[in-house]
């Protein structure tokens, strides 16, 4: 029943790294860019949801929704100010800007409002108990993963069903042919942040929401995993994102109920290092210029 439960813990803390993996995983299937700054767009998702159930009163999931849209816009910024320019450049050149739009967002939250941690409310959403098979399961948790997939299934529908989508896959393929069809590859890279982006602020108010403690500096251990579950999944694959956050979760719960809870986040940078070695293209990728 010990590991039943450690699945259950795992799955829901694996759905929060899915959906922050998910960032980054488009945003290199479109353009071979590796978005450091992606975990505090996290952070600031999950201050916006708290300041927008604090400050405004809102209730979960309109505080979600507040969150997403503001992230998709700090998204959008960050692509047109910062990664734009250097469409063009070396990678090293943009890999070091990421790394300073990243502590830019840190340190200016941290001038905004200062370094103490916050809590979530805990009376936002219901916390009841539910016995299922003699495993524990709280209701929060199940609307938390719930959202999640919601949220997973939404995004597999914009890629596949939807203009935007299809223009996302035609530039990831090949974005001189895309753009020759006249399809408008700066809009298409834009949309592409502010969906990654908006998924990785629904993530931050779910980790709130599951956590309770939030503060400026909390989106770089869970961004670093999440790029290590996009690594995993196969970088550049939608669904190897979507599984390799999953598998990454079950693993860091498996090794906290074994008693090992201070390995839980080394644990991550081992299976890094282990993909890195004997299956560099991912769960899901035939090479590594598998696309979106």
């Amino acid at each position: 029943m010990e590991l039943i439960q450690q699945l259950v813990n795992g799955i829901s803390l694996g759905s929060i790294y899915a959906l922050i993996a998910l960032g980054y995983t488009m945003v290199y299937g479109i353009v071979r860019l590796i978005n450091f700054a992606h975990g505090d767009v996290f952070m600031v998702g999950a201050f916006v949801g708290f300041y927008a159930i604090t400050g405004l009163h809102l209730g979960f999931f309109p505080a979600l929704l507040l969150a997403m849209v503001v992230c998709a816009l700090l998204g959008v910024f960050i692509e047109r100010i910062a990664y734009k320019p250097l469409r063009n450049a070396t990678r090293i050149a943009v890999l070091i800007t990421a790394i300073g739009v990243s502590l830019l967002i840190e340190y200016g939250m941290i001038y905004v409002r200062g370094a103490q941690p916050v809590a979530y409310p805990g009376t936002i959403l219901p916390d009841k108990k539910i016995e299922l098979f003699g495993v524990t399961i709280s209701s929060q948790s199940i609307l938390i993963l719930c959202t999640s997939i919601v949220l997973m299934i939404l995004l597999q529908l914009i890629v596949h069903k939807t203009k935007i989508g299809k223009a996302m896959r035609a530039v990831s393929y090949d974005a001189e042919a895309a753009r020759l069809m006249g399809i408008n590859v700066d809009n298409t890279i834009s949309a592409t942040f502010a969906i990654g982006s908006a998924l990785a602020g629904a993530a931050g108010v779910i980790f709130g929401i599951y956590y309770i403690k939030i503060e400026p500096l909390m989106g770089i251990i869970p961004g670093l995993k999440a790029f290590v579950a996009a690594v995993l999944g196969g970088i550049g694959i939608i669904p190897g994102a979507m599984v390799g956050g999953l598998v990454l979760g079950v693993i860091e719960s498996l090794v906290s109920g074994l008693g090992y809870s201070l390995w839980r986040d080394g644990v991550a940078f081992i299976v890094l290092i282990l993909i890195l070695i004997f299956r560099p293209s991912g769960l899901f990728g035939k090479n590594v210029k598998e696309k979106v």
